[in-house]
């Protein structure tokens, strides 16, 4: 153990720890400061175990370390028990638990770094097989697998180049060779051309995937008007109707109250936001500010609902209940709205992942998805199959429990067969005839197995010319019921040939159709994205000049009131303007200003006189203590060896 301790000082003293350690001190850390010091070993082999233990909590340290000690292979001592003793010393930063853990890691540092590289990207992320049924989350793991090998034969190149030993001098002599500009220059050249194929072939997969995605469109537009032809076939004039008008009532909600509500909100909000971002920064005694001038407003608010309530006005109520069923009715009607909107979606998604897998499904199995009466049948069928399946079971069942007494019955009848044999071989050696009974059955099966091949050998050859007779009749048969139907197959080719290149032409003009519809929307939406722009800046541009003439008409207001007051000859109109307040306050200050001036003048002639007697009081204070001092000493009794002057003597009392 003190050579373990040893090992671990040495080598937290050396780079890149430098921890200053001596074999008293590290013996001497407490369980937290000795889980830092694990940590600190484990982050220089894995940067991502950077972390102050402080800041986290015990059960999420030990469960990192450990699923990063799982990863480097570290095998603890003992069996299960041991683990759970394991786990449990090294939440509490137990030392017999954590100076093995430090004494192996720090023997293989280098080998260690390299494995936890590695895993980084060769621990394989498990994906639940549910959801590998998606296609998407399907070819994004087979991607996420086909990396991870190119990862692990970039990364064995690599290594065989490092331990290859080629070096700058070894690549200098491709100098020497003759022709090595050549050679250079055709080098260059491959590495240009292997760079260019590998550009191709990204632009060849995001062609593939462009025409994936154009391929889904084109499927679920087909599926949409296949839909839309299905159910206007099938509906009534009337129900095709009431729909229209449904969609109309509801779309014409919308437009008219609902997004305009939201637009409203929208712009609010963005002027809101405009507003604070057009402020300056604020402090923390400005926040206070605002939430006492807050906490003001909603003490004001409640005293007011106090107020109304306390008035209880019987037809501001029956307004008031009134309003609330309206908004209540209102909120109801916006809530209605979304979840329709958001159902609509829903079932449009729905429908689209539907077409999907029938697609999917007619790909896989040529067969259609069973739908009302067919579905019925088809259950009825399987349960019908489930009925004989239990039967066909349970006489399977029956069988293996025959079959295993029969298997019984076989081995008792053996190890009897045995017995017998045993015996008659015993037999057989005291009378000096052994192995007759062995021979004898030899023979018997090589005449019963030459016997039942002649039978398989005649049998055999009538069934191969019975065989080839009705082989002969089904083929001659098949020749007379296939003419027909050969013919009409020719003629079916001929008009397959004709409708898949009328097909082809179809194919182009609409793809050509298409492609100008696409840039024509392209172009279309990039004209109403700009004039949306446009608009926005216009709006902003209004509300803000509303804003200041607003501003200028209060300013232009209170100006004509002023001047109004100041021209009129009514004394109190005079008084009420702003300039005849101001005059007042500045006449009034300038008199008080005179004042302090006067008492200022005052105070300083006064100063020096007034210097002068305070001192002379502040004497004749302490004068006066000294005598007290004095009179107190002499009635004093304990006043003895001391000299009292009285009536001019001087006296000494003892």
């Amino acid at each position: 153990m003190s050579d373990q301790i040893k090992f671990i000082v040495d080598n937290l003293n050396k780079e890149p720890f430098r921890k200053n350690y001596n074999l008293i001190t590290f013996d001497s850390l407490d369980p937290m400061q000795l889980l830092q010091v694990l940590n600190d070993v484990l982050a220089e082999i894995d940067p991502k175990q950077v972390v102050d233990i402080r800041e986290e909590m015990p059960e999420q340290t030990a469960k990192r370390m450990l699923s990063l000690l799982g990863i480097l292979k570290y095998k603890p001592p003992g069996n299960a028990t041991d683990m759970s003793t394991f786990r449990q010393g090294l939440v509490i930063g137990s030392k017999p638990v954590v100076y093995p853990v430090l004494h192996w890691l720090l023997q293989r540092t280098n080998e260690l770094k390299k494995r936890a590289y590695l895993a980084r990207f060769l621990i394989k992320l498990e994906v639940p097989s549910e959801f590998l049924q998606d296609e998407i989350v399907a070819d994004a793991n087979k991607q996420y697998e086909e990396l991870m090998e190119v990862f692990k034969s970039l990364h064995k190149e690599c290594e065989q180049l490092k331990t290859s030993g080629f070096s700058t001098a070894e690549i200098r002599r491709v100098e020497t060779v003759p022709n090595h500009q050549q050679m250079l220059k055709i080098a260059r050249q491959l590495r240009v051309e292997k760079e260019r194929e590998e550009c191709l072939a990204q632009h060849k997969q995001e062609q593939k995937n462009q025409l994936f995605h154009a391929v889904q469109r084109l499927q679920r537009a087909q599926n949409q008007l296949k839909n839309m032809r299905h159910a206007a076939a099938d509906a009534k004039p009337e129900s095709l109707m009431k729909r229209l008008e449904e969609e109309t009532k509801f779309n014409s909600y919308m437009v008219t109250e609902k997004l305009p509500k939201e637009l409203e909100n929208k712009k609010k909000e963005l002027h809101f936001l405009q507003k604070v971002v057009s402020e300056p920064a604020m402090g923390h005694a400005d926040l206070l500010e605002l939430e006492s001038k807050i906490n003001e407003v909603n003490t004001q608010i409640n005293q007011l609902i106090e107020k109304k309530m306390m008035r209880n006005e019987p037809i501001e109520g029956k307004l008031s209940l009134y309003r609330q069923q309206a908004s209540i009715i209102s909120r109801k009607k916006e809530a209605k709205a979304e979840e329709l909107q958001e159902t609509k979606e829903k079932l449009a998604t729905l429908e689209g992942e539907v077409s999907a897998k029938r697609n999917q499904i007619r790909e896989f199995d040529g067969t259609e998805v069973l739908k009302g009466d067919e579905f019925k049948r088809y259950v009825s069928k399987l349960r019908s199959k489930s009925t004989v399946f239990k039967k066909k079971h349970q006489l399977i069942a029956e069988f293996k429990a025959e079959f295993g007494l029969l298997q019984r019955t076989e081995e008792l009848l053996k190890q009897r067969d045995e017995n017998t044999q045993h015996q008659l071989q015993a037999m057989e050696e005291k009378r000096g005839v052994s192995g007759y009974s062995y021979t004898q059955e030899e023979l018997e099966r090589v005449s019963a197995l030459k016997s039942e091949v002649d039978e398989l050998k005649g049998r055999t050859l009538d069934d191969m010319s019975e065989m080839i007779k009705k082989l002969n009749s089904l083929v001659s048969e098949k020749k007379s019921a296939l003419a027909p139907v050969i013919k009409e197959l020719r003629q079916l080719r001929q008009k397959c040939q004709a409708l898949t290149q009328e097909c082809d032409e179809k194919k182009s003009q609409y793809d050509s159709c298409a492609a100008g519809l696409e840039s024509s929307r392209s172009k279309l939406e990039q004209e109403v994205r700009g004039l949306r722009e446009e608009c926005l800046q216009e709006e902003s541009k209004y509300h803000y000049a509303n804003c200041m003439i607003k501003n200028l008409e209060v300013q232009l207001h209170r100006a004509t009131e002023e001047m109004k007051a100041y021209v009129s000859s009514d004394q109190q109109e005079k008084r009420k303007a702003i300039r005849e307040q101001y005059t007042k306050i500045i006449a009034e200050q300038e008199n008080l200003g005179k004042k302090l001036r006067e008492k200022q003048k005052a105070v300083r002639e006064s100063h020096g006189p007034n210097m002068k007697q305070a001192k002379m009081w502040r004497d004749l204070e302490r004068l006066m203590e000294c005598k007290k001092q004095c009179f107190l000493k002499q009635q004093s009794p304990a006043s003895i060896g001391q000299v009292i002057q009285e009536g001019g003597e001087d006296r000494l009392i003892l």
